[in-house]
């Protein structure tokens, strides 16, 4: 029990935290989860939903399933003979396409087009925000930076992502379709050197 306590409290350091990180990581998870990108699919299932999405409930669904996966993430890959680095450099291959999608408009990953909506949990909740582009990005950020500054990050985009579902008649207003459509190419472009960058730190690693 012990053991468990020091190990959180070296978590969360504050001599660890870091503004810098902090912007770096929120910055990364608000291209990655691309809430004003993925503004008309939102848009399209508020329509299909009576025109109404529990924000705070999709908020807090998407938030436990990042954190969960920040803190376990790292134990689920033990088990499956994995560490972190080799994850970081698989999934910033996952970004990188992720950013050629944004910027080049192809579709690499298909999308379940169904359009059999559940609620707010499924499909906006996951896999629309927490889905597997954002979870991989989580931990190939766990081998850059720390997790203090990640939780951090993490608990920015949340408010982030409940005022986007809270604004949505807005956004579509103001932006309009051209509009979502530069924002989103713009953290494409974003998207696509924090790729490079987080595999050029780690495949070094490999073979070692």
């Amino acid at each position: 029990m012990h053991s468990i306590f020091v190990q959180t409290s070296n978590m969360f350091e504050l001599r660890r935290i870091a503004i810098k990180e902090i912007l770096t990581v929120s910055f990364t998870l608000f291209a990655v989860i691309d809430m004003l990108g993925s503004a008309p699919v939102l848009i399209t299932l508020k329509q299909k939903m009576g025109g109404q999405i529990k924000s705070g409930q999709a908020t807090f669904a998407s938030g436990a399933l990042m954190i969960l996966f920040l803190f376990l993430g790292q134990e689920f890959l033990a088990l499956l003979g994995l560490d972190v680095k080799s994850f970081a450099v698989a999934g910033s291959i996952v970004i990188f396409i992720l950013g050629l999608e944004m910027v080049l408009g192809i579709e690499f990953f298909k999308a379940d087009q169904s359009g059999r909506v559940g609620g707010s949990v499924v499909p906006i909740a996951f896999p629309l925000i927490a889905g597997s582009g954002t979870l991989t990005t989580i931990m190939s950020l766990k081998a850059n930076f720390y997790d203090g500054n990640i939780l951090i990050g993490i608990l920015i985009n949340l408010v982030v992502i409940f005022l986007v579902l809270q604004s949505l008649k807005w956004i579509e207003k103001a932006l309009g379709p051209n509009g979502l459509m530069a924002v989103r190419k713009f953290f494409g472009v974003i998207l696509l050197a924090i790729a490079v960058k987080i595999f050029g730190t780690n495949i070094q690693d490999f073979g070692k």
